[in-house]
């Protein structure tokens, strides 16, 4: 059994309670976790508000070696935490192999970043005077994390956090725990007790406790818009910082003039990658005529060529989903979208020979109107929505039609059709040619109902500190403005 992690040390759950991971490719329990609960995160919370005392103190070149050295034990164990990341999660283990390296370089990026930026100089009002801003932790900082990046999305809010001065309390998704555990106690374990914490648990149980928390200053969450609004709601009682990257249903575009050599494999893979589980993935695509029926042809043979199977084995494609939640959900997805008239091209069922996990085939579903349910609500799963425009101004036109912004894509030379799109369509970041593809060194993060807030980036290191302006008179003097009023009586017009 896994325990918790709090102030520095494996800690037993306050209320006994567990909970067995499963592999969804197989079925089979890889460990059992500690269910905290609300007694666990007073704990975890208390001991990082003692941490960060000291941490927020530290020099900035001090937490910067230790972030360093964060990321080369990351690289040293690499092999096993993708390993395990595959168990717990489904992912195909190529793709936990880049999530560990993308962690280490982002705890490199902010182990840089955090030694060059503290604040700035400001033009004084006045003789003998001098001006400056500085940026402060916030002090303890709430980490939620969804089940489909649990390293890569903890890494995203940690690093900055713990680059600003702060110190972390996680509460990893209850599906998969294991890596995250793994993660704060061999690879953040040489940080001082108490600067990262781990409790695992429910939303309902962990989760709300820990927003609610007193010593918590700011909640960083990935997730849901639904539950987004509600951990925004309980934050606003107490006026703590939120952070909050939602759900998003991303356009893609693929224009007239597009290379379907790059483009098919291209959209297949911003639809397809994590079997569907990615929350910036293509979730709306719109083909242009001229070139529907080509696209659409060599999309659906494309489709059918991905492998389906075990995360373990280097030729897989597409794990399983991550519980039978998940895909139920998903089917039930596709079966109303064909009930409101959309076209099933490919998949759309549970694959006979994958084994007992939760798989769910690649699934194209053309003729899919604006009103579908796969146009107005997020399918977290491996399901192509594809919609046939007109024109190029239809495209752009409905694309931007969304209350979401999380991202975008859009597959084109032509400079104006690019330009055009990229003014129209809200989205937090917009990819032109290149789906999916991250900057430790850019901000990301949504718009409208995808979120507030920016991780990555010098805004992402922002995202977890507060600004301090700092005013200072060396020549100490009685100034003229001061009372009494009446030494003033000249300035006063008749």
């Amino acid at each position: 059994m896994v325990n918790l992690w709090i102030d520095g040390k494996a800690t037993p759950g306050s209320a006994n309670r567990t909970r067995t991971i499963i592999n969804p490719a197989t079925l089979e329990p890889i460990d059992t976790v500690v269910e905290g609960d609300a007694a666990d995160v007073r704990r975890a919370c208390a001991a990082a508000k003692r941490a960060q005392r000291h941490w927020g103190r530290m020099p900035a070149l001090e937490r910067a070696k230790l972030l360093h050295d964060a990321a080369r034990l990351m690289r040293d164990d690499r092999a096993e935490l993708s390993a395990l990341l595959t168990r717990e999660g489904g992912k195909p283990r190529i793709e936990n192999l880049d999530e560990v390296e993308w962690c280490a370089a982002c705890f490199d990026y902010y182990g840089e970043i955090a030694r060059n930026s503290y604040g700035n100089s400001v033009p004084p009002t006045g003789e003998h005077q001098i001006n400056f801003t500085i940026k402060e932790p916030l002090g303890v900082v709430a980490a939620i994390v969804p089940f489909n990046y649990p390293l890569l999305l903890l890494a995203w809010k940690i690093a900055p956090a713990l680059a600003a001065g702060n110190s972390v309390v996680v509460k990893p998704s209850e599906l998969t725990p294991l890596a995250t555990l793994r993660f704060c106690e061999r690879i953040l374990g040489h940080l001082p007790a108490g600067v990262v914490n781990v409790v695992t648990g429910t939303g309902p149980e962990a989760g709300e406790s820990l927003v609610d928390d007193p010593d918590v200053a700011c909640i960083a969450f990935t997730g849901s818009t639904a539950v987004g609004q509600r951990i925004a709601e309980r934050a606003g009682r107490q006026l703590k910082r939120v952070n909050l990257e939602l759900g998003g249903i991303d356009p893609l575009i693929v224009f007239p003039d597009a290379d379907l050599d790059v483009a098919v494999p291209g959209t297949a893979f911003a639809r397809f990658l994590n079997n569907g589980q990615v929350c910036t993935s293509a979730k709306r695509i719109y083909v242009v005529e001229p070139i529907a029926d080509a696209f659409i042809e060599r999309f659906v043979a494309h489709t059918r060529e991905l492998t389906l199977g075990d995360p373990m084995d280097p030729v897989t494609d597409l794990g399983p989903m991550i519980s039978e939640r998940a895909r139920a959900r998903v089917e039930g997805q596709v079966a109303q979208a064909l009930a409101q008239g959309a076209t099933l091209l490919a998949g759309g069922r549970r694959p006979a020979n994958a084994g007992l996990g939760y798989f769910h085939e690649p699934t194209i579903l053309s003729g899919v109107r604006a009103d579908s349910i796969a146009h107005c609500e997020e399918v977290f799963g491996p399901i192509a929505a594809i919609e046939v425009v007109a024109t190029p101004d239809e495209a752009i036109e409905r694309a931007a039609a969304s209350d979401y912004g999380l991202g975008a894509n859009i597959y084109t030379h032509n400079l104006t059709w690019a330009m055009r799109a990229m003014q129209e369509i809200k989205a937090g970041t917009f990819w032109i040619n290149d789906p999916l593809t991250d900057n430790d060194a850019a901000p990301f993060g949504g718009m409208r109902k995808s979120g507030m807030g920016r991780e990555l980036g010098e805004e992402g290191l922002d995202a977890f500190r507060d600004v301090k302006h700092v005013h200072v008179d060396f020549v100490p003097e009685r100034k003229g403005f001061w009372f009494p009023y009446r030494n003033r009586r000249g300035e006063i017009p008749a």
